[in-house]
């Protein structure tokens, strides 16, 4: 059998993404999520990789920036980096380390709503103060500005002029649950 792609996964809340992305590659052939890195030790995302008997680690801001994570990483042999609800910006370190191998997703369709500080329920609250009549999902490349990177795979819902934040946040999930594993799986195989 061919070696395993290893991914490690960054998240900082909740992590249904990230649970979404333990299940599809659980019994998967060629890739396996090795490890879950977070910013957050009251993360409920730790729970879930413990769950599903993945391993992980928290890290501090220093650690993030002075290479002790990428030391991690490359100790672990990983080879592709998914970020699923993690808000720091990426260090350039990283960036040089995994060229074209770390892959984020925003929900929005970019190059709207993107940038620092265009997270989560903000994002949801712009698309509705805006009036637009859609909005989606964007999967894409990290380089070293937020939301800028490369895109690889948008899906778009329509936004009714009733919807609430909310109701946005809900159907902008179900794009992301739907979408982001089987892209990150084709990403990773060179099928896009």
């Amino acid at each position: 059998m061919s070696k395993k792609f290893r991914i490690a996964v960054f998240a900082s809340g909740s992590g249904t993404n990230a649970e979404r992305i333990f299940q599809h590659f659980k019994n998967h052939d060629l890739i396996e999520v090795k490890l879950l890195l977070s910013n957050n030790a009251d993360a409920y995302v730790l729970q879930r990789a413990a769950k599903a008997n993945v391993s992980f680690k928290v890290f501090s801001r220093q650690e993030f920036r002075e290479g002790v994570v990428l030391q991690w990483l490359q100790t672990g042999e990983i080879t592709h980096i998914v970020l699923a609800g993690f808000l720091w910006l990426i260090p350039e370190e990283l960036i040089s380390a995994y060229p074209n191998r770390i892959i984020n997703i925003h929900p929005a369709l970019l190059p709207k709503y993107g940038g620092k500080g265009m997270y989560g329920s903000k994002v949801h609250e712009a698309v509705k103060a805006a009036g637009d009549k859609e909005t989606g999902i964007t999967i894409h490349l990290v380089n070293e500005k937020y939301d800028e990177g490369r895109i690889l795979f948008q899906a778009s819902v329509a936004v009714n002029s009733t919807d609430t934040a909310d109701e946005i946040a809900n159907k902008v999930h179900q794009l992301e649950y739907a979408h982001y594993p089987k892209v990150i799986e084709k990403w990773i195989l060179g099928k896009l």
